[in-house]
């Protein structure tokens, strides 16, 4: 499943400082908890956590997370229920919650929860913000807060086109993920008005990989001609044709009918795909390799030759002030996933300070400040981003599209 995907990403990748978290983007943290404000907390909160079950340890990192939001003076009340790691569970745990009165749901986990959890929440009227990436889940009313292909996509197709290049192109795997990423190259493209992309999915064995890259490349086009003439020289078997044949073999092939590559393999099967770019002249500076933000794990790359290959993804450097809080609190690193929890209950805290948690306030155009970023909520349940853009080289991925400190434009 694409979470399950995702849940490397988010144990790999480090993902404002706390002080920060919920504040308007781009500005100062408002006082939300403050006297000054004049505001009292507007209805509890519940957190849907996977308290039993095969995601029990992750369950409770989700709730220490929400703790260390609210761990002011008057944040909203948070109503903890167990959604057993099933949808079942889930179904149970809203319930639960909504007999209670709380205003604003926090998770659940998975794809298959949020699912579970969506129609009774919509039918009370209650918001909620789940921590799973599965798009398909999002709607008015229901937020994914998970980090998305189709965010990873359109902030890439963005940075490759302030660069000039336009013609897009893809292989990819022929699973959930690999489709998820198809569909948001395809989205990104005709946001931005380019031609539609070449899009090839391999049958994930090695020579479906070589054969997908080598037609998606049109090398046989690109390379027969320059073949033509070396054969053609070298049959007039004399020295001035085998001089000519040499001098037509140093001939550079044309580059590719693209400029920028999207790859979204991992491991071996991204190491065999790698390996065939220069074979096949796919080249920088003429073509740029897109990839998905897991290849920040070392391990995902598994010893491709990426160099010079993008992706995008949070900067690290802006969870420090997250993983100390949590760090100092619990004494161990904040796992994966707890930033979503942390930022969710975050925006609760100042929403519920600042009036309560309407469909206006959740959706307010220059959206929230979070762990792993600036994050604004979509009236149709997705989120914008601000993911920065990374190149790999060989002492490590460095950014050179820094994330962005506002929205501005309609954007991912």
């Amino acid at each position: 499943m694409i979470r399950q995907t995702f849940s490397l990403l988010a144990a790999a990748l480090a993902l404002a400082a706390c002080g920060q978290i919920g504040a308007p983007a781009g500005g100062s943290a408002p006082s939300a908890v403050s006297a000054a404000s004049g505001n009292r907390p507007v209805g509890s909160v519940a957190l849907l956590a996977p308290l039993s079950g095969a995601n029990a340890a992750r369950g409770q990192a989700l709730v220490q997370a929400a703790q260390l939001a609210l761990a002011a003076p008057g944040a909203p009340k948070l109503d903890v229920q167990d959604t057993q790691s099933t949808p079942q569970g889930a179904a149970a745990a809203v319930r639960a919650a909504l007999a209670n009165g709380d205003a604003l749901i926090l998770g659940p986990l998975t794809g298959a929860e949020t699912a579970a959890v969506a129609g009774p929440a919509r039918d009370n009227g209650v918001p909620v913000l789940a921590f799973t990436n599965d798009a398909a889940q999002a709607q008015p009313g229901v937020w994914t807060l998970g980090i998305t292909p189709r965010q990873q996509v359109r902030r890439l197709v963005g940075a490759v086109t302030a660069q000039g290049k336009t013609r897009i192109a893809a292989l990819l795997p022929p699973d959930a993920f690999g489709q998820a990423m198809a569909a948001a190259l395809k989205d990104a493209a005709g946001a931005a008005g380019l031609p539609a992309p070449d899009i090839r999915m391999h049958d994930g064995s090695n020579a479906g990989i070589q054969a997908t890259l080598r037609a998606l490349s049109d090398y046989a086009d690109r390379r027969g001609p320059i073949d033509a003439k070396i054969r053609e020289a070298r049959d007039k078997h004399t020295a001035e044709g085998r001089k000519e044949a040499a001098e037509l073999a140093r001939t550079p092939i044309p580059p590719p009918p693209f400029d920028a590559l999207l790859l979204a393999d991992t491991g071996e099967k991204l190491a065999w795909a790698a390996s065939f770019l220069s074979y096949y002249d796919i080249d920088p500076p003429d073509v740029r390799v897109l990839g998905p933000a897991l290849w920040a794990n070392p391990a995902a790359r598994g010893g491709a030759d990426l160099g010079g290959a993008w992706y995008a993804a949070p900067d690290p450097a802006s969870r420090a002030g997250f993983d100390a809080d949590y760090q100092a609190k619990y004494g161990v690193p904040a796992p994966a996933l707890a930033d979503f929890a942390y930022d969710a209950a975050a925006i609760a805290r100042v929403l519920a300070a600042s009036g309560g948690y309407s469909v206006a306030s959740l959706t307010r155009p220059e959206g929230f400040s979070g762990v792993d970023g600036i994050l604004a909520l979509r009236p149709d349940g997705t989120v914008r981003r601000g993911l920065a853009v990374f190149a790999i080289h060989r002492g490590g991925p460095a950014v050179v599209d820094a994330a962005p400190t506002v929205f501005s434009g309609p954007g991912i």
